[in-house]
């Protein structure tokens, strides 16, 4: 498995030969909105990389290793020497098609020598959580499901997502790797501090919070906010919800809110906050954010299988808008602690989202995260080469 990573503007494709040179399985891309809009930047990866699938979406910023950028587009090319990959999409056409659309990604993918998805999804018209029901519903709990939700930085416009063609909204599209060489670990942690009293959720619908303890949950988060509750949704990236069910409290889940209702006094969240749930605000801290990242990168190189390896291998991290927000201009704090622990032997490959997917550390059911930092890592065994 040999990779080959790079920062680029979008426009000069003479700096795309590095790539074309490898010539790669998999070229991963992610970047600004408005820059993945232009169709030249597809065009131009595909004709550096005509055999490679080309899948990328847009975010809150990407990074390299350690460094974070806007403008430039992060990219990594991967080419495999035993493992076989196939790609799958699906048109998200609201919230309420999500579970069917995982339901098709995943039946597509389906294989007996799966080992793995990595999944990229439009972060707005989508229910995450519902997203990731329509895998397990078909793979069970056996198979990774990891990825993340596209996203516009703290705008919330539109998201695109790209799988073989220019990047668009409503798309949602997953990448399957099959075969014995394959090692996949993954982990996720937050990092975020529950502050103010237990509530219940006492009407929701899917994703949609109507009220907490029978008060319009608008209503809470602006007396918390105060001023800044003019800001929402983007002002609420620092203050999430975690929500858990009474009779599970060991498996408890982070929301993060993608858009305001405020005739209705309604929240709308990236995943489901189920009627009868807990809920309790978070709130972050610079430090706890990093050990946060270092946790989940820890759980990464952990959950892979220890066989002797050969070549590069890669991290893919996606760490939530909120986590980027909140720490302003130390954010590499966060970058800097997983790639610390997760040493030279990995390239890194990451971006800002608006949900992460990866397996819950408790359960090991996929889920839908929020504001954690989650990373998959991708090695191949020892072997013979192509």
């Amino acid at each position: 498995m040999r990779v080959r990573t790079l920062f680029w503007d979008g426009r000069d494709e003479r700096a795309l030969a590095a790539l074309s040179m490898l010539r790669p399985d998999l070229v991963l891309y992610f970047g600004e909105r408005h820059r993945l809009s232009s169709p030249e930047v597809f065009q131009a990866l595909r004709t550096a990389c005509p055999d490679a699938i080309v899948f990328g979406c847009s975010t809150g910023g990407q990074f390299l290793d350690a460094e974070v950028v806007d403008d430039d587009i992060a990219c990594l090319a991967i080419r495999f020497e035993r493992t076989r990959l196939r790609l799958a999409q699906a048109e998200i056409r609201s919230p309420g098609t999500s579970r069917a659309a995982g339901t098709m990604l995943a039946q597509t993918l389906r294989a007996d020598d799966l080992k793995g998805i990595f999944v990229l999804s439009d972060g707005l018209n989508v229910n995450g959580s519902e997203l990731v029901a329509g895998f397990t519903d078909i793979l069970g709990s056996g198979i990774p499901v990891t990825g993340g939700l596209a996203g516009d930085g703290p705008s919330f416009g539109a998201t695109l997502v790209g799988a073989d063609a220019a990047p668009r909204s409503h798309v949602a599209a997953a990448v399957g790797f099959y075969g014995d060489a394959i090692q996949i670990g993954h982990g996720s942690a937050g990092g975020w501090n529950v502050f103010g009293p237990v509530r219940r959720i006492t009407r929701s619908l899917g994703n949609v919070l109507f009220e907490l303890d029978g008060e319009p949950a608008l209503d809470l988060y602006q007396r918390y906010l105060g001023p800044e509750a003019e800001g929402l949704p983007g002002s609420g990236l620092l203050f999430p919800l975690q929500v858990y069910d009474a009779a599970n409290p060991d498996h408890k889940i982070v929301r993060t809110i993608l858009a305001v209702d405020r005739e209705q006094g309604s929240l709308t969240f990236a995943g489901d906050v189920p009627t009868g749930w807990r809920a309790q605000l978070m709130r972050g801290h610079f430090s706890r954010l990093a050990e946060g990242a270092a946790e989940a990168a820890s759980q990464a190189v952990a959950g892979a299988v220890h066989e002797p390896v050969e070549g590069d291998g890669v991290a893919l991290m996606v760490s939530c808008i909120g986590r980027r927000l909140l720490m302003g201009q130390r954010i590499s704090d966060e970058v800097d602690a997983a790639a610390s622990t997760l040493g030279p032997g990995y390239k890194k490959l990451g971006f800002y989202a608006y949900g992460e997917i990866a397996p819950h550390a408790t359960s090991r059911q996929c889920e839908l995260h929020n504001q954690t930092m989650t990373i998959t890592t991708l090695r191949e065994t020892a072997g013979n080469q192509r």
